[in-house]
C-alpha cells in the first residue's frame, strides 16, 4: 500500500493525496504516463467516480484522468481503491509523473516505462512542480504540440535529440532518459523561486540549456478523430468519458491509449467504428464535437457563473464539422485551453455567441 504521507509543494496541481476542492467537491487527477491504460482499469476508475462523485471520468489536456464532486476529505477506502488500480504507485511522486508520448508510436513504450521509473526512483524529483511536463515523440513530432518542458524525439532506433526551450542536444537513445533526468535536476537547481513552474520561465542562459543548440520544433497538428491505420482515434465530447462510452470501447480492446487531445486510440477498431459512434463517441473529424471544447464552468467551478458545458453542448446542434475550433471558458484562467488552433470565448452569455465564433453555423 502507498504511504499516506502528503507531498510538499508550492503549486496546487491536484493528485489523489492532495485533492483540489472545487465548487462541486474534491477533484483528483490520476497520472497515466504515456497514456496506455487497460480498459478494466478505466472501468474501476469509472466505478469509483460513479460511487463517490460525478459519474464521469474527465480526460485532461495532458492525457490524464480526473474525477470530481468527490467527498472532502476523501474516504480512505476510495484511496485504497485507486491504489489497487496501479495508478498510484508513489505517494511522493504522484503529481510529477507527467509524461506524454506519441499515441501511435508503440516503439516508445519502453522509454516511457524507463522514464517513469527513473522519475519515481529519484527522491529529488519529487520536488518538480505538478505543471512540469515530459514528452516523448518519434519522427512524426506528435505531442510536441503540447506545452512540454523537456522532450526527447527519436530519430531512429539508436539516435535522437533532447529538447528544451527551443534548444536541442543530440543523444543516443540509451542516453535519452539519463539526459532528461539530468536536465530536470538542473531545472530544480537553477529555478529562481518556487513560482517558476516551467522551463520556458528560465532565462536563455540557464544551465538547463548547456551544450544545446537552437532548434525550432515544427510538430504536426493533433490527431483528429478517425482511422489511423487499423486503429481508430475516438474523441470524447467535452472530454468526458461516460459508462456507455466505456461499454462500447470494451467490445473492441483490452487496452487503449489516452491522448492530450481528449481522445483515445483504440487498437483494431478502424474496420467497424459505427458501434462507437452509436455510443456517442466522436469517430470523425467532420463532427461538430471535434471542434468544441470547454472548461467545466458553473455550477461546478466557483470562479464563474457561466454554464460552459451547457453552452458548448447546445452549440453543436447548430454547427457543422468545418471551421475553427472553439474553446468555451468561464473566466480568464482559460482552463483546459487546447494547443491546436482555436478561438477561446471567455464567459459568453448565450449559445449564439458560441455558434458565431465557430464561423460555420448550420
Amino acid at each position: 500500500m502507498t504511504s499516506r504521507a502528503r507531498p510538499d509543494g508550492g503549486d496546487r496541481c491536484p493528485g489523489v493525496l492532495r485533492p483540489f476542492v472545487a465548487g462541486d467537491g474534491a477533484l483528483v487527477r490520476l497520472r497515466v504516463p504515456g497514456g496506455r491504460i487497460g480498459v478494466d482499469v478505466l472501468g474501476e476508475v469509472m466505478g469509483i467516480a460513479t460511487e463517490y462523485g460525478a459519474p464521469v471520468v474527465q480526460l485532461t489536456s495532458r492525457g490524464n484522468l480526473q474525477l470530481r464532486a468527490l467527498p472532502d476529505p476523501l474516504p480512505e477506502v476510495l484511496i485504497e481503491r485507486v491504489e489497487a488500480t496501479g495508478l498510484l504507485p508513489s505517494a511522493s511522486h504522484e503529481r510529477v509523473r507527467n509524461i506524454l508520448s506519441a499515441p501511435l508510436a508503440t516503439s516508445l513504450r519502453p522509454l516511457v516505462e524507463a522514464l517513469d521509473t527513473a522519475i519515481t526512483d529519484d527522491p529529488v524529483l519529487a520536488g518538480l512542480p505538478g505543471r512540469f511536463l515530459f514528452a516523448l515523440s518519434d519522427t512524426s513530432g506528435s505531442v510536441l504540440t503540447e506545452g512540454w518542458d523537456l522532450a526527447y524525439q527519436a530519430l531512429d532506433a539508436d539516435e535522437g535529440r533532447v529538447l528544451a526551450g527551443g534548444h536541442a542536444f543530440e543523444v543516443r537513445s540509451v542516453d535519452a532518459v539519463p539526459e532528461l533526468i539530468r536536465r530536470a535536476h538542473l531545472f530544480l537547481d537553477h529555478r529562481s523561486g518556487d513560482d517558476v513552474w516551467n522551463v520556458r520561465d528560465l532565462p536563455t542562459g540557464s544551465p538547463v540549456f548547456e551544450g544545446m543548440h537552437p532548434y525550432g520544433v515544427h510538430p504536426p497538428a493533433p490527431l483528429p478523430p478517425g482511422p489511423a491505420g487499423d486503429d481508430l482515434v475516438v474523441g470524447l465530447p467535452l472530454g468526458m468519458l461516460r459508462p456507455a462510452h466505456l461499454d462500447a470501447i470494451a467490445a473492441f480492446a483490452d487496452e487503449v491509449v489516452l491522448t492530450p487531445w481528449k481522445s483515445f486510440v483504440i487498437p483494431g477498431a478502424a474496420a467497424d467504428p459505427s458501434r462507437l459512434g452509436d455510443a456517442g463517441l466522436v469517430i470523425t473529424g467532420a463532427s461538430p464535437w471535434s471542434r468544441i471544447t470547454a472548461c467545466v464552468g458553473a455550477p461546478y467551478c466557483a470562479r464563474t457563473q457561466t454554464h460552459t458545458l451547457d453552452l458548448a453542448t447546445a452549440a453543436t446542434a447548430q454547427m457543422t464539422g468545418a471551421g475553427p475550433g472553439v474553446h468555451v471558458v468561464g473566466c480568464e484562467r482559460r482552463c483546459g485551453e487546447p494547443s491546436s488552433d482555436h478561438l477561446t470565448l471567455v464567459a459568453p452569455t448565450d449559445v449564439h455567441q458560441v455558434v458565431a465564433a465557430s464561423g460555420d453555423p448550420r
